[in-house]
């Protein structure tokens, strides 16, 4: 149903509401027009036909107009129709006292059948205004389950109290021991008045203001909005017409509306703070993780460090070969120590925004240069091959930004390809892109994996001897974007991971690397 439906429903079943002694007039009214109908009539009629015209008044005063109009009905169709048809006509005598019988007849069975037709027609008024009532709630509950914040909850709730009772809502939030209005009526402004009302209903948890024996001088009926656990706020209600506020019915609805707004907004607080301890567990989870393989990571190379060194203190007559090794091991520990410190930071900057590139043209030779005199140490008799068109530009990007991307490419392959593999570099240009590849052929990596290994500190499960924190790729993925670029890995044909990466030939404007970072 829409809301236009809905309104006109309520407005249909709102019990229509008459000035003061405007069902008497119109009593008198309806008496008048019944005695002109059966004087036209008359020379067709007997005079006890004529009496079911006035009965059947009776019986439209108390369908339409209530039990009081419809006695009054009754009384001045007897006295009408004595004055005007029975003879002598136009006196109140009566010939035949026969008709006294009828008169008190017919005024018995008009007040019977109009207190029961009044008493039918105000249950059947009850009933559809309930039966609005429920409609109202239905719908209330339908659109608060729906909803997940508190925002949602308030508007729902405004709309559906001014659908329902054409009513002028504010909605008070607890935040912490004071209140703050959430959502009001568009014409609804509130004084320092009305606000200490509202104060007072929330920290005595009872209704207060028009309609209620406390502070009725305000201009709105507050509500609590409680539960068994909690005040959540405080529902204000400005209603149509006096009466509403004293009204049973509207009372009972307001009631209702103000319980299942109250529910509404727990369900929506707890399900906050479900989500905010799910947000605290999950990161609890990760700072754990996170200091776990830095411990692990951090420490074996300073154990390394640490035992060479003292080897070297305390064995003064070492042979030269030994304290070569011993000095070899220190420095290539040192070295993996510093790399994984450099990862951290570079972690660090990305996720602070503290990037700031600075492009400079460079030549793709150039820069696999730097990143394998980085990993010389490593390389020993590790075959690279490099393939390189000879008409390929030179590019504009961040000389050391992208060293690393490659660096951490190739340490990842050294990591995860058997020595006897040799490893690829490609490029090439794809219209207005740099496209670059490290190519492998290790294990590779599970395709449901491939999107994952560029997540922080994600871990390929083999083998068991690589160490790392986990960062590398993630790094490689932020740098790769600050530049607008994108990267993927994907399977190598017969076995392996190839990691792709394209880079713009011309460099994005500032706020362009922003959007892609």
């Amino acid at each position: 149903m829409s809301l236009a439906e809905r309104r006109t429903a309520t407005r249909q079943h709102r019990p229509a509401r008459l000035i003061p002694w405007g069902g008497h007039v119109a009593a008198v009214l309806l008496v008048a027009g019944t005695t002109l109908f059966c004087a036209s009539v008359r020379p067709f009629f007997s005079l006890t036909n004529i009496v079911m015209f006035y009965l059947l008044a009776v019986v439209v005063a108390a369908i339409r107009l209530g039990l009081q109009p419809a006695v009054l009905t009754a009384f001045l169709g007897v006295l009408a129709f004595d004055f005007f048809f029975v003879p002598p006509r136009f006196t109140l005598a009566v010939a035949d006292s026969e008709y006294l019988v009828t008169f008190a007849g017919f005024l018995a069975v008009g007040l019977v059948i109009g207190s029961q037709v009044a008493r039918s027609h105000q249950r059947a008024e009850s009933l559809r205004l309930r039966e609005v009532q429920t409609a109202s709630l239905y719908y209330l509950s339908r659109d608060l389950a729906g909803v997940a914040d508190l925002v949602s909850v308030t508007a729902a709730v405004l709309r559906n109290l001014r659908e329902s009772l054409k009513a002028e809502i504010v909605i008070f939030l607890a935040d912490g021991e004071q209140l703050k209005i959430i959502s009001e009526s568009e014409h609804l402004l509130l004084d320092l008045k009305e606000r200490a009302v509202a104060d007072w209903t929330f920290r005595n948890r009872q209704p207060a203001g028009r309609g209620t024996t406390t502070l009725s001088s305000a201009g709105l009926l507050y509500l609590p909005l409680q539960t068994a656990t909690a005040v959540h706020g405080v529902l204000g209600v400005k209603l149509e017409q006096e009466a509403d506020y004293t009204s049973q019915q509207h009372r009972l609805l307001l009631d209702a509306f103000a319980s299942q707004t109250a529910m509404a907004l727990e369900r929506v607080r707890f399900s906050q703070q479900a989500e905010q301890a799910q947000i605290l567990q999950a990161r609890q989870n990760l700072e754990r993780a996170l200091l776990n393989s830095i411990s692990h990571d951090l420490r074996t190379p300073l154990a390394s460090i640490t035992g060479a060194l003292s080897s070297l203190r305390d064995q003064e007559g070492m042979a030269d070969q030994a304290r070569s090794a011993l000095v070899a091991t220190a420095c290539e520990e040192a070295d993996r120590l510093n790399r994984f410190v450099g990862n951290l930071l570079d972690m660090t900057r990305l996720e602070a925004g503290a990037v700031r590139l600075k492009y400079t043209p460079c030549d793709i030779e150039e820069l696999i240069g730097c990143a394998l005199a980085v990993l010389d140490p490593r390389l020993g008799k590790r075959e690279i091959a490099v393939h390189l068109p000879p008409d390929l530009p030179r590019v504009p990007l961040d000389m050391g930004c992208m060293t690393q991307v490659l660096v951490n490419l190739l340490d990842n392959s050294l990591k995860y390809s058997p020595p006897e593999k040799p490893i690829a570099i490609a490029a090439r240009t794809d219209r207005a892109w740099l496209v670059l590849e490290v190519i492998d052929h290790g294990p590779g990596v599970a395709e449901a994996d491939l999107h994952r290994i560029f997540d922080k500190f994600h871990r390929l499960p083999t083998p068991e001897s690589a160490r790392g924190t986990g960062l590398g790729l993630s790094i490689c993925k932020g740098f790769v974007e600050a530049h607008g670029g994108r990267i993927a890995a994907s399977i190598t044909p017969g076995g392996g991971l190839t990691v792709t990466f394209r880079l713009p030939l011309v460099p994005p404007l500032p706020s362009e690397a922003a959007a892609h970072g």
